[in-house]
């Protein structure tokens, strides 16, 4: 599988323009790892937008069921969910307007990968964002 990721610098350059982060998969239990993940980069002062159609509100912001419900623009969307699901969210991404399609350590897809990569998308998978975060502060 040849899945290239950009480079540490690369990927603090996006993570330094980026304000809004859709967060697919975002648990509303703390003690998952989307939960905190989530939390930390809020604290760091993105915007998150919970997307889970299984809650109503996570870290005190309104869930949308999809990303298609999403207004405006999203610079980031980072994906909670396992990897044989990228593929769907992968496809529902590149149906909005958003820049950068982040899936969490251990979440791989060369289907995903290779679909959006066609579509020239900046994609980082396998990688966690609040670890990348702090790595390039």
């Amino acid at each position: 599988m040849t899945i290239e990721i950009p480079s540490r610098d690369e990927l603090g350059v996006i993570l330094k323009k980026a304000k809004r982060v859709a967060v697919v998969g975002l648990s509303g239990n703390p003690e998952r790892t989307s939960n905190m993940v989530s939390k930390a980069m809020q604290d760091a002062g993105y915007e998150i937008i919970p997307v889970n159609p299984t809650v109503d509100e996570v870290l005190g912001v309104k869930a949308v069921k999809s990303l298609k419900e999403i207004e405006g623009h999203v610079d980031i969307v980072n994906v909670f969910r396992r990897s044989e699901h990228l593929l769907e969210v992968a496809k529902e991404f590149a149906e909005i307007d958003a820049d950068v399609f982040w899936s969490q350590l251990g979440c791989i897809s060369e289907d995903a990968y290779n679909f959006l990569k066609d579509k020239d998308f900046t994609v980082v998978m396998d990688r966690c964002i609040k670890v990348e975060h702090a790595l390039t502060k």
